[in-house]
């Protein structure tokens, strides 16, 4: 029985190919002038104006992060993180010594519960809310950016499952302050290993640049180098050695950039068959087992599908048979943050009403370009059956 893996790599023959010739030209392959052209690429792609390619997505997260810390720009140390998120959502809060504040989720479409929010907004008053979009379901982010607005919250955009998700005609990612994407492996596209932060914020984007690379000046615009340099007396020979800020070293290469231009120039029609499928797998599962809801005026750029059982009992029943069927499935992206070890240990057990009955009956199924119809059929009649 042919075996339905969770992913499959966006990078094709083709691509390599191409990589092979390109490589044949002895070209640099570290950090140059094909991350620049992938930058502004992508940015073009999104809408954005500007992008910083770094070497993954939970470094994009990382970095995002840690822009606002270095910007001086936080009234306080609390960040919003949803509970249903993946591990370097929370872990960057964690690592910069911020101090997290779960959000439960909605059981609609699986995004943060909007009540919970605004409650935390509230009686905590953070300084941002660090937004996951789920599998590639659209969040109500006029609601979100409303909330964010009156309570004086910046947004941050995890996008990592959701690259080509629109809500009212606009991609995820142009919401707010600052964005993350990840061009991982099995990710809407691929760079092998990758990541993107998008911001329209020129201060902001500088510092990213800066933070990126050691925290030293030579990815700034020459105005911004000279500005640094007379600031604190600094000579062109030294400043090649000179740190303004304390940085990372999250660079990515012109290897994976070389790749990031040829999925770039494909990515919509990969975009436009998990769409598909998704809407298949709506047509056959709505009204029959719990899926999730689509927001109006949205387009879902699906990552996986999500399922959640009545009970633990039904769910382990199921995983069994997508398994004995050659299916692959997964925990749903990684159930309740508050109830992982690395949260529990430093501030104790959180449970969160719905996020916990995610934690305990949900799962995802595959969806991905590659995906034949026979492929979901396959997996809508187990489904159906629980």
């Amino acid at each position: 029985m042919k075996k339905i893996d969770l992913v499959k790599d966006t990078i094709d023959n083709g691509d390599i190919d191409k990589l092979i010739d390109w490589l044949k030209t002895y070209p640099k392959l570290t950090k140059g002038p094909l991350t620049k052209e992938f930058e502004s690429k992508w940015s073009n792609w999104l809408g954005c104006k500007y992008s910083v390619f770094v070497n993954s997505g939970s470094s994009a997260n990382l970095l995002m992060l840690y822009a606002l810390q270095t910007s001086n720009t936080l009234k306080n140390n609390k960040i919003c993180v949803p509970s249903l998120c993946w591990a370097t959502d929370l872990s960057p809060v964690m690592q910069l010594n911020m101090e997290p504040i779960l959000v439960d989720c909605n059981l609609t479409n699986l995004s943060v519960d909007l009540e919970h929010l605004e409650e935390i907004f509230i009686k905590s008053s953070p300084s941002a809310l660090l937004l996951v979009s789920v599998l590639g379901l659209s969040p109500d982010m006029g609601k979100i950016t409303q909330l964010c607005d009156k309570y004086d919250v910046i947004l941050l955009e995890d996008n990592c499952e959701s690259q080509g998700t629109t809500y009212k005609g606009v991609k995820l990612g142009n919401f707010g302050l600052m964005s993350s994407f990840s061009t991982y492996f099995g990710h809407t596209m691929s760079t092998i290993e990758g990541g993107v932060v998008s911001t329209n914020n020129e201060q902001i984007y500088h510092k990213l640049l800066q933070l990126r690379s050691h925290g030293w000046d030579r990815d700034l615009p020459n105005d911004k180098q000279v500005e640094l340099r007379n600031k604190w007396n600094v000579d062109e020979f030294s400043s090649l050695y000179t740190f303004y800020e304390p940085g990372f070293n999250l660079r990515s290469t012109d290897l994976q950039a070389f790749i990031g231009i040829n999925q770039l120039s494909k990515v919509d029609s990969m975009i436009e068959a998990r769409r598909k499928n998704f809407e298949y797998f709506q047509s056959r599962l709505k009204d029959k087992i719990w899926f999730p809801k689509i927001l109006d005026d949205t387009s879902t750029s699906s990552f996986a599908i999500p399922v959640i059982l009545k009970d633990t009992t039904t769910r382990n029943r199921l995983i069994s048979e997508l398994e004995k069927n050659n299916i692959v499935c997964r925990p749903l992206i990684a159930g309740s943050m508050g109830q992982q070890p690395f949260y529990i240990k430093r501030y104790g057990r959180q449970i969160l009403k719905n996020c916990h009955i995610i934690d305990c009956n949900g799962i995802y199924v595959p969806n991905h370009d590659k995906l034949s119809i026979g492929d979901i059929d396959r997996i809508c009649n187990i489904l159906i059956k629980y």
